[in-house]
């Protein structure tokens, strides 16, 4: 920072300033309310999001930062308030579990034999990947995800998908494993659940030490649709840049923000990795790679709306809800069918059922113990209580 003034600022003034650049060495976005000027975004902005006021004669404060923070200009006797301001929360709001529910809760495990898990989007927004259908998920916000036939059948429609899926890759995955995920590879490693299934494209379970079965596949491997070859999203990344150099440059440039966050910032975070993005950004002048053995079309070995789970993996995660003593579903709505049936295979094999969700499910009419609340604050508590180790978070 450069100070331009050379009188002495007050203890007010310097403690305000303190506290804001302290706020921006964690990431977080500044406004200056006034006419005269404002801070802009720079690389070390990612635009997190929340209302800190702070008001104070800034005269003595103009203050003018490199190319490798920001720049600001205000003129003397202004009176702004600088703003810190915070993403939209993710996680839903929720009460702590009951001791009642936590009881409940390890009875049902002590119970259960060959445990099959599900686990939905609700899991890992603790990591900040938002979901869809809570109150503050991406469809709050309108949005509508792109469906199969879309994908396959307009040129434009896989322009925007990959224009999105790209800039929005590197803020995907810098998410974490949190504490459920890291519970949940505990209780596989001691032998206490029989199989995981996963609706979740994001691969926190696996880096939390968890194999689970990948139901709705993953965004970190693209498939030809002609010829079958995979190939990593990485090099798929690479190749996007090969191919538009200066728009890479310029998207990556932007940063970008969760589901109802400011969206003067023209980019939204969204549940299975793409970012909301002015079709400025992609209508014209972006290309998308072709399969180089043979030419065809790639895509992310998801599935997309209005699409099939790949029928091995259906049939696999199918038997295992067949043969489970008991299911137990985490942070899933299970509005998609594909989840919806494993749910009820077991209940009518007549395996007890329990839910951690926060928010109605589809399934609550077949449950056994029902429990709206943070996954990561009942699956570390679940393992205290029987006396089984989980790895520490740094």
């Amino acid at each position: 920072m450069m100070m331009t003034n050379t009188s002495r600022p007050s203890a007010t003034i310097i403690a305000g300033v303190r506290e804001a650049l302290r706020a921006a060495s964690r990431g977080f976005h500044f406004h200056v309310n006034s006419n005269q000027g404002s801070f802009k975004d720079g690389p070390l902005c990612n635009k997190r999001k929340s209302i800190v006021p702070f008001k104070c004669p800034i005269r003595h404060i103009p203050v003018a930062y490199s190319n490798s923070a920001a720049s600001v200009t205000l003129k003397d006797q202004c009176r702004p308030s600088i703003q810190l301001l915070r993403e939209k929360k993710i996680v839903p709001d929720s009460d702590p579990p009951s001791s009642k529910d936590m009881n409940l809760l390890y009875e049902f495990f002590d119970r259960s034999g060959k445990l099959m898990v599900l686990t939905g989007a609700g899991i890992s927004t603790e990591s900040g990947i938002p979901d869809y259908r809570s109150p503050n998920g991406a469809y709050s916000t309108g949005f509508k995800p792109i469906t199969h036939q879309e994908f396959v059948r307009s040129s434009r429609s896989r322009r925007r998908y990959w224009a999105r899926s790209y800039a929005g890759w590197r803020r995907f995955t810098a998410a974490q494993p949190r504490a459920a995920h890291y519970a949940l590879a505990s209780l596989e490693k001691v032998g206490r659940v029989n199989l995981m299934v996963t609706q979740n494209v994001d691969r926190l379970h696996h880096r939390a030490g968890s194999n689970p079965l990948e139901l709705h596949g993953t965004v970190y491997t693209v498939i030809c649709l002609d010829c079958s070859t995979s190939i990593s999203r990485e090099l798929f990344q690479e190749q996007v840049k090969a191919l538009n150099p200066k728009w890479a440059s310029a998207i990556e440039s932007l940063g970008g923000g969760p589901p109802g966050s400011d969206k003067s910032f023209g980019m939204q975070q969204r549940p299975d990795g793409d970012i909301e993005i002015n079709e400025k950004f992609w209508e014209e002048d972006f290309y998308i790679p072709n399969c180089q053995q043979c030419g065809g079309m790639l895509k992310p070995d998801v599935v997309f709306f209005g699409d099939n789970v790949p029928k091995d993996r259906a049939d696999k995660a199918m038997e295992a809800a067949r043969g489970c003593d008991a299911f137990l579903v985490l942070g899933s709505s299970l509005m998609t069918m594909s989840a919806y049936r494993l749910v009820s295979a077991a209940h009518e094999a007549n395996a007890p059922i329990a839910i951690i969700n926060i928010g109605e499910t589809r399934a609550d009419d077949l449950v056994s113990l029902k429990i709206s609340a943070r996954c990561g604050e009942i699956l570390p508590r679940l393992l205290e209580m029987g006396s089984i180790a989980v790895p520490s978070l740094s």
